[in-house]
Protein backbone atom coordinates (compact mmCIF):
# COMPACT_ATOMS: atom_id res chain seq x y z
CA UNK A 1 0.00 0.00 0.00
CA UNK A 2 1.67 3.12 -0.98
CA UNK A 3 2.00 5.71 2.02
CA UNK A 4 -0.24 8.63 2.69
CA UNK A 5 0.68 11.65 1.04
CA UNK A 6 0.07 15.53 2.65
CA UNK A 7 -3.38 16.07 3.98
CA UNK A 8 -4.89 19.21 2.64
CA UNK A 9 -5.64 21.34 5.73
CA UNK A 10 -8.76 24.14 5.69
CA UNK A 11 -6.71 27.56 5.06
CA UNK A 12 -6.14 29.46 7.61
CA UNK A 13 -7.63 32.83 6.33
CA UNK A 14 -4.60 34.98 8.33
CA UNK A 15 -1.83 32.57 6.99
CA UNK A 16 1.08 33.83 4.53
CA UNK A 17 3.65 30.73 3.59
CA UNK A 18 7.24 32.73 2.76
CA UNK A 19 9.47 31.24 0.83
CA UNK A 20 12.98 33.47 0.13
CA UNK A 21 16.41 32.86 0.50
CA UNK A 22 18.21 32.32 3.54
CA UNK A 23 21.65 34.39 3.46
CA UNK A 24 22.96 37.17 5.61
CA UNK A 25 22.24 39.61 2.65
CA UNK A 26 18.59 39.41 2.67
CA UNK A 27 18.18 40.24 6.13
CA UNK A 28 16.07 43.71 5.71
CA UNK A 29 14.12 42.14 3.35
CA UNK A 30 13.23 39.55 5.96
CA UNK A 31 12.11 41.58 8.10
CA UNK A 32 10.14 43.84 5.85
CA UNK A 33 8.31 40.87 5.01
CA UNK A 34 7.29 39.56 8.35
CA UNK A 35 6.78 43.69 8.69
CA UNK A 36 4.74 43.40 6.08
CA UNK A 37 2.35 40.81 6.63
CA UNK A 38 2.05 41.40 10.16
CA UNK A 39 0.91 45.04 9.60
CA UNK A 40 -1.74 43.76 7.38
CA UNK A 41 -3.48 41.83 10.54
CA UNK A 42 -2.10 38.37 8.41
CA UNK A 43 0.63 35.77 10.27
CA UNK A 44 4.00 34.87 8.48
CA UNK A 45 4.49 31.33 8.11
CA UNK A 46 7.96 29.91 7.31
CA UNK A 47 9.71 26.01 6.40
CA UNK A 48 12.04 26.68 8.83
CA UNK A 49 9.33 26.69 12.07
CA UNK A 50 9.27 22.38 10.76
CA UNK A 51 11.23 19.85 12.43
CA UNK A 52 13.76 17.72 10.43
CA UNK A 53 12.88 13.94 9.84
CA UNK A 54 11.75 12.06 7.39
CA UNK A 55 8.44 13.78 6.75
CA UNK A 56 9.61 17.25 6.61
CA UNK A 57 8.66 17.25 2.97
CA UNK A 58 4.78 16.25 3.64
CA UNK A 59 4.73 19.08 6.44
CA UNK A 60 5.62 21.49 4.43
CA UNK A 61 3.47 20.68 1.89
CA UNK A 62 0.90 20.61 4.37
CA UNK A 63 2.41 24.24 5.67
CA UNK A 64 1.55 25.75 2.30
CA UNK A 65 -1.95 24.09 1.49
CA UNK A 66 -2.61 25.41 4.82
CA UNK A 67 -1.64 28.95 3.96
CA UNK A 68 -3.96 31.36 2.31
CA UNK A 69 -1.22 33.06 0.42
CA UNK A 70 2.35 33.03 -0.18
CA UNK A 71 5.06 34.88 -0.70
CA UNK A 72 8.14 33.73 -3.10
CA UNK A 73 11.11 35.56 -3.13
CA UNK A 74 13.38 34.22 -5.96
CA UNK A 75 16.22 36.60 -5.53
CA UNK A 76 18.91 34.28 -6.18
CA UNK A 77 21.50 34.36 -3.41
CA UNK A 78 25.44 33.70 -4.08
CA UNK A 79 25.03 29.88 -3.73
CA UNK A 80 22.24 29.01 -5.43
CA UNK A 81 19.32 27.52 -2.51
CA UNK A 82 16.80 25.09 -4.74
CA UNK A 83 14.37 25.15 -2.06
CA UNK A 84 12.85 28.37 -3.26
CA UNK A 85 12.24 27.08 -6.84
CA UNK A 86 11.21 23.77 -5.56
CA UNK A 87 8.89 25.40 -3.17
CA UNK A 88 7.09 27.17 -5.72
CA UNK A 89 6.28 24.67 -7.59
CA UNK A 90 4.57 22.78 -5.08
CA UNK A 91 2.51 26.03 -4.66
CA UNK A 92 1.53 25.79 -7.65
CA UNK A 93 1.10 22.53 -8.00
CA UNK A 94 -1.35 22.53 -5.00
CA UNK A 95 -2.95 25.88 -6.16
CA UNK A 96 -4.01 24.30 -9.67
CA UNK A 97 -5.99 21.72 -8.15
CA UNK A 98 -8.42 24.79 -6.03
CA UNK A 99 -7.08 28.44 -7.10
CA UNK A 100 -9.53 30.02 -4.52
CA UNK A 101 -7.75 28.24 -1.90
CA UNK A 102 -4.65 29.79 -2.25
CA UNK A 103 -2.65 32.40 -3.84
CA UNK A 104 0.53 32.35 -4.77
CA UNK A 105 2.63 35.67 -5.59
CA UNK A 106 6.13 36.44 -6.79
CA UNK A 107 8.29 38.78 -5.68
CA UNK A 108 11.66 39.63 -7.31
CA UNK A 109 14.59 42.35 -7.18
CA UNK A 110 13.78 43.15 -10.98
CA UNK A 111 10.80 40.88 -12.91
CA UNK A 112 13.25 40.37 -15.80
CA UNK A 113 15.79 38.13 -13.96
CA UNK A 114 12.54 35.96 -13.31
CA UNK A 115 11.69 35.29 -17.03
CA UNK A 116 15.25 34.47 -17.52
CA UNK A 117 15.40 31.80 -14.56
CA UNK A 118 12.36 30.36 -14.63
CA UNK A 119 10.55 30.93 -18.27
CA UNK A 120 7.74 29.09 -17.73
CA UNK A 121 6.26 32.24 -15.66
CA UNK A 122 6.13 34.28 -19.01
CA UNK A 123 2.65 35.73 -18.26
CA UNK A 124 2.30 35.80 -14.70
CA UNK A 125 2.33 38.98 -12.03
CA UNK A 126 5.99 39.40 -10.77
CA UNK A 127 6.16 42.07 -7.61
CA UNK A 128 9.28 43.81 -8.39
CA UNK A 129 10.68 45.55 -5.21
CA UNK A 130 13.86 46.62 -6.44
CA UNK A 131 16.00 45.00 -3.73
CA UNK A 132 15.24 47.41 -0.78
CA UNK A 133 12.75 47.05 2.29
CA UNK A 134 10.68 50.03 1.23
CA UNK A 135 10.27 48.14 -2.03
CA UNK A 136 9.27 44.57 -0.35
CA UNK A 137 6.61 47.23 1.68
CA UNK A 138 5.01 48.79 -1.17
CA UNK A 139 4.55 45.35 -3.11
CA UNK A 140 3.13 43.69 -0.36
CA UNK A 141 0.85 46.32 0.21
CA UNK A 142 -0.43 45.47 -3.83
CA UNK A 143 -0.39 42.11 -3.05
CA UNK A 144 -3.42 42.09 -0.37
CA UNK A 145 -4.36 45.30 -1.29
CA UNK A 146 -8.03 43.12 -0.57
CA UNK A 147 -7.50 42.89 2.99
CA UNK A 148 -9.72 44.89 5.53
CA UNK A 149 -7.00 46.18 7.33
CA UNK A 150 -4.58 48.65 4.98
CA UNK A 151 -1.86 50.44 6.95
CA UNK A 152 -0.48 53.01 4.91
CA UNK A 153 3.80 53.56 3.90
CA UNK A 154 4.04 55.82 7.05
CA UNK A 155 2.97 52.94 9.08
CA UNK A 156 4.43 50.61 7.17
CA UNK A 157 8.10 52.01 7.75
CA UNK A 158 7.76 53.10 11.55
CA UNK A 159 6.63 49.27 12.25
CA UNK A 160 9.72 48.29 9.69
CA UNK A 161 12.35 50.48 11.71
CA UNK A 162 10.81 49.43 15.04
CA UNK A 163 11.44 45.62 14.26
CA UNK A 164 14.48 46.27 12.98
CA UNK A 165 15.85 48.32 15.80
CA UNK A 166 14.47 44.97 18.11
CA UNK A 167 16.32 42.36 16.11
CA UNK A 168 19.84 43.02 17.77
CA UNK A 169 18.42 42.18 21.13
CA UNK A 170 16.65 39.21 20.00
CA UNK A 171 19.78 37.64 18.96
CA UNK A 172 21.16 38.26 22.19
CA UNK A 173 18.39 37.39 24.22
CA UNK A 174 18.36 34.04 22.28
CA UNK A 175 21.90 33.62 21.85
CA UNK A 176 21.30 33.18 18.36
CA UNK A 177 23.68 33.80 15.31
CA UNK A 178 21.41 33.88 12.63
CA UNK A 179 17.90 35.42 12.84
CA UNK A 180 17.16 32.47 10.43
CA UNK A 181 16.35 30.54 13.69
CA UNK A 182 12.64 29.04 14.59
CA UNK A 183 13.19 30.80 17.90
CA UNK A 184 14.04 33.87 16.62
CA UNK A 185 11.53 34.23 13.82
CA UNK A 186 8.92 33.48 16.21
CA UNK A 187 10.15 36.46 18.50
CA UNK A 188 10.12 38.78 15.17
CA UNK A 189 6.81 38.23 14.40
CA UNK A 190 5.66 38.80 18.14
CA UNK A 191 7.57 42.27 18.00
CA UNK A 192 5.75 43.62 14.59
CA UNK A 193 2.66 42.30 15.97
CA UNK A 194 3.16 44.42 18.51
CA UNK A 195 4.63 47.46 16.94
CA UNK A 196 1.68 47.18 14.18
CA UNK A 197 -1.26 47.02 17.33
CA UNK A 198 0.40 50.22 18.57
CA UNK A 199 1.06 52.02 14.91
CA UNK A 200 -2.49 50.91 13.82
CA UNK A 201 -4.05 51.90 17.22
CA UNK A 202 -5.87 48.61 17.60
CA UNK A 203 -6.73 47.51 20.95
Amino acid sequence: MAAAGPVPAEPQPGAVFLNFPYDRQFVPLYVAYITGVCSFGLVPRVALELPGGERRLDRIVELILSCRYSFHDLRRPQTPRMNMPFELGLTVMASYYNPKRHTWCIFEKDYRRVLKSLGDLAGSDVYSHGGRPIGVLRQIANALVVEDRQPDMRRLLAIYREVKTALPSILKNRGAKSCYEAAVFRDLVYAAQKAATVQMGIS
